[in-house]
């Protein structure tokens, strides 16, 4: 009966040793099949259903996308496209050959 009140703590522990995958914590870095600065990526600009931007980069493998925010927090709705509709070269800057 002790023996099976260990088994939760060790389950937990593998999974929190899984996490720990020795990447550094640097986000600015694409670490995917050619390996760069997202600086070096072109994003473009997706809207979502309620009108607001975001930004969207994808390089074949991988996609990234956060919101377009102001100054001050507040999300960006320029109108540039319609609803669920994307503006830009958001697939330039790799050299991953992207179908779609």
């Amino acid at each position: 009966m002790t023996k099976l009140k260990f088994v939760p703590l060790l389950i937990a522990t593998l999974g929190v040793t899984a996490c720990a995958n020795g990447l550094p914590a640097d986000k600015t870095i694409d670490r995917g099949f050619d390996q760069k600065s997202l600086s070096q990526l072109q994003a473009g600009i997706w809207v979502d259903p309620n009108g607001c931007d975001h930004w969207i980069i994808d390089d074949g493998v991988e996609g990234y996308l956060s919101a377009r925010l102001d100054p001050f927090g507040k999300p960006v709705c320029s109108g540039i496209a319609e609803p669920t509709q994307t503006v830009g070269d958001f697939k330039g800057g790799s050299t991953f050959n992207d179908p779609n």
